[in-house]
């Protein structure tokens, strides 16, 4: 008998055989197609997984390199006055007090209070014409500052805020412990001129919390909550600014913030926010910020080129003063493999230092500084900036040369201690954020109508631009044609699996395997399920070889007769990989930045075939598989349903709780937070994007990832949506089964079949 097993599709006006089998007279097999119709061939050879992500790597470079171009562009600012200068900048302030987590509410207060005991007086140290005292003060929450306030005697001539760097400690800064050379202790150098000085102490790089630096270690949750590790530390400083501000009211005193290193990125930081501060210096820190990706984790601020550079920081503090010290900075490194994010401290050429500081005559116009300068190669850090400081301060005023050290009043300062409440206070201020998110987000979320599924549909919609281009981030690109390559790579009894590469932006791609069923009639159209593997997958995992955690379940739902198909997603090669998350954060952008739109051409390009539905294709993914169907179904809604297996949990509290064993603050899956997703959506509201399209949570009792209860307590809000608010209760599904991180395959594909409607086979 002649067996003819062959798929046929309608292309254009003509009918033409795609593939699959072909038994011809005889029961003699033709060979399969090696091409799909209607694409190229691919010819790549090598590892095309690399390829992906060598491209993705160099379309984020080019997007980098062009951020300065573009702000320039977009640089909004009048400068016909210096008052409808400072005016028309307010914006771009409240945009950078937002990506810097300055957003708490600061505590007034009267005065530093005093640190000491009976034991060891507050009064830690004397110099030529000023005391030194240990002092502390209200900042934001139950966060304090804490440091030394040095007061001369008589009446001020400036207030100034002198910020060390992270690898210095107030009383080094001073000269009241060994460590910084007599001509860089700026504070009593600044003391002795007749200034009033408080000397903050900021979070050092000691690693010393499970293999990360302790601003790391703070960076980590306060991020995922919206937060920084340095708006927290700008706020401490501005909380002095408050203070320094109602001293003078009525008086003529003007205030200045100095720093190095890491407080020169505060100072700048400081200034470019708060207009009360008269005069800055900034030293051996300011430079190009388009190698932000390669600094240390916690200098990453999500969406910081796409409007700010140092020269628009420095732009934002016109017409008031800033000084600019070109001084070597701090060397500090976190390798690779050791934790934490890799990075390093960035030392600008000063070439690059001049040239960026070129950039801020064009951004200010005709508006000028009361001074702007740049202290080029001084031979000590903070030396001729302090000066300059004093100077745009207090015009006349010279700065002394430093005297005999301060006379140490105090045998123990009590570094550690004071070390261990800040980080103790920091950390307790992120975690009662994170207890308090649940509600900000049920606020956030109250302008969803789910009177109707129309009305739903129409008040989700806002929400849905926000994930994209708040959360996810969105290139704002056209993406490219298909431009498809194929090649037949597997043949197996019943499919047959294309390799498939589509162009999606210049140096993107999108790759993978495309399983078609040999049991394909004429003219037949079949639903698809995008079958997503997790970290450092490949789409072979899918289907061959019954990987432990996948099973092959692409492989087993085509056996079923499901066309499926096994993308290649970013995820992998370490290190490689997580800093493209380093390289997109900058920019506004995240790994899904790209992701999306590589499912996206997948989806269109699949809807195009003869054999495919288009209005029945499904996205099923494990791990991080199951990460991507919380972030892209929401936005690719050419899915017609999501499945989330091994990953669906609290998630928020998964990345930026300090107790939960779960904690992704402990793991070196640095690349996993992002930014204030604690206030805007969990995994319920992820899924609030998804419906009221079919979703379901596939998890193991024995899954590492979370807690039963974490998974329960999130997806009871997702079941309450779509059963108690929509009316749609058939449509969401969470499957238990005793098993770890793993596709258990049941009662998902039960779930596909009836969601997308293609028969299950015959028990």
């Amino acid at each position: 008998m002649k067996r003819v097993l062959v798929l046929l599709g309608l292309v254009c006006a003509g009918w033409w055989p795609v593939c699959v089998a072909y038994s011809g007279e005889g029961g003699k097999a033709q060979p399969l197609p090696a091409v799909l119709p209607g694409t190229q061939r691919l010819d790549w050879q090598g590892d095309i997984a690399s390829r992906l992500v060598d491209g993705v790597d160099r379309f984020l470079l080019g997007q980098i390199a062009r951020t300065a171009q573009r702000r320039q562009a977009n640089w909004k600012a009048d400068t016909s006055s210096p008052e409808k200068y400072v005016a028309s900048l307010e914006p771009a302030r409240k945009r950078l007090a937002h990506i810097l987590g300055v957003r708490d509410a600061r505590v007034p207060f009267e005065a530093p209070e005093l640190v000491g005991t009976t034991r060891t007086p507050a009064l830690v140290g004397r110099g030529k014409g000023y005391q030194v005292f240990a002092v502390r003060w209200p900042a934001f929450g139950d966060v304090h500052g804490e440091g030394l306030l040095l007061v001369p005697e008589g009446r001020p001539a400036a207030d100034v805020i002198a910020i060390p760097d992270a690898s210095q400690t107030p009383e080094m800064l001073c000269g009241l412990l060994p460590g910084v050379a007599p001509e860089s202790q700026a504070p009593r150098r600044l003391a002795e001129s007749g200034c009033r000085v408080l000397v903050p102490m900021i979070i050092n790089r000691e690693v010393s919390v499970r293999k990360l630096t302790n601003r790391e270690f703070l960076y980590r949750p306060a991020y995922e909550m919206g937060r920084h590790l340095i708006g927290y530390e700008v706020q401490k400083v501005l909380a002095a600014v408050d203070w320094f501000s109602r001293e003078a009211e009525g008086g003529d005193a003007r205030i200045g913030v100095i720093g190095w290193g890491e407080g020169g990125m505060l100072a700048l930081y400081s200034a470019a926010l708060d207009g009360r501060i008269d005069a800055v210096c900034v030293s051996g820190y300011f430079g190009p910020r388009e190698g932000l990706w390669q600094e240390p984790l916690d200098h990453n601020v999500f969406g910081l080129l796409e409007q700010f550079g140092d020269a628009e920081l420095v732009a934002m503090i016109a017409p008031r003063a800033a000084v600019i010290e070109a001084a070597e900075g701090p060397h500090f490194e976190v390798p690779p493999g050791t934790g934490g994010g890799p990075g390093r401290l960035f030392i600008p050429s000063l070439d690059q230092v001049r040239s960026e500081f070129g950039r801020i005559a064009g951004l200010v116009g005709p508006v000028r500084h009361a001074r702007l300068e740049l202290i080029e190669n001084p031979q000590a850090p903070l030396a001729r900036g302090a000066a300059a400081l004093l100077d745009a301060l207090a015009p006349g005023t010279r700065l002394v040369e430093p005297g005999p050290a301060p006379e140490v009043l105090r045998k123990d300062f009590g570094l550690a201690a004071r070390h261990a409440r800040q980080m103790h206070e920091i950390d307790r201020h992120t975690q009662w954020l994170l207890s308090e998110s649940p509600y900000v987000r049920a606020e956030f979320m109250k302008k969803l109508d789910t009177s109707s599924l129309d009305k739903y549909l129409q008040s989700v919609e806002p929400y849905r631009k926000f994930f994209y281009e708040e959360v996810i981030g969105r290139f704002d690109l056209e993406l490219q044609p298909f431009n498809a390559r194929t090649r037949l790579s597997y043949d197996q009894r019943a499919w047959a699996g294309y390799e498939v590469v589509l162009d999606v932006f210049p140096d993107v791609i999108a790759y993978g395997v495309l399983l078609l069923p040999k049991n394909l009639a004429p003219g037949e159209k079949r639903p698809v399920v995008v079958c997503q593997h997790g970290l450092e997958g490949r789409p072979t995992d899918t289907f061959l070889n019954d990987h432990p955690a996948y099973h092959d379940f692409a492989a087993k739902l085509a056996e079923r007769g499901f066309i499926t198909f096994a993308p290649q997603n970013l995820y992998l090669f370490g290190d490689r990989f997580r800093t493209l998350q380093r390289k997109a954060n900058p920019l506004k952008k995240t790994l899904f930045s790209v992701i999306t739109p590589q499912h996206q051409q997948i989806v269109d390009w699949l809807q195009t075939l003869p054999m495919v539905d288009p209005q029945r294709i499904g996205f099923y993914g494990l791990s991080y598989g199951g990460k991507t169907a919380m972030r892209v179904p929401p936005l690719v809604t050419d899915y017609a349903l999501s499945i989330c297996s091994a990953d669906f949990n609290e998630w928020v509290w998964k990345n930026a709780s300090t107790r939960a064993p779960y904690s992704y603050v402990w793991t070196g899956e640095y690349e996993i937070f992002e930014f204030d997703l604690g206030h805007t959506f969990n995994y319920a509201e992820a899924a609030a994007l998804i419906a009221p399209r079919p979703f379901m949570v596939e998890r193991g009792h024995f899954d590492g990832v979370s807690s039963d209860e974490a998974v329960a307590y999130e997806y009871a809000k997702v079941r309450h949506l779509y059963a108690a608010r929509l009316g749609i209760p058939d449509r969401t599904e969470i499957e238990w089964f005793v098993g770890p991180h793993t596709i258990n395959g049941k009662g998902t594909f039960a779930f596909l079949h009836k969601h997308l409607r293609w028969p299950a086979p015959k028990p």
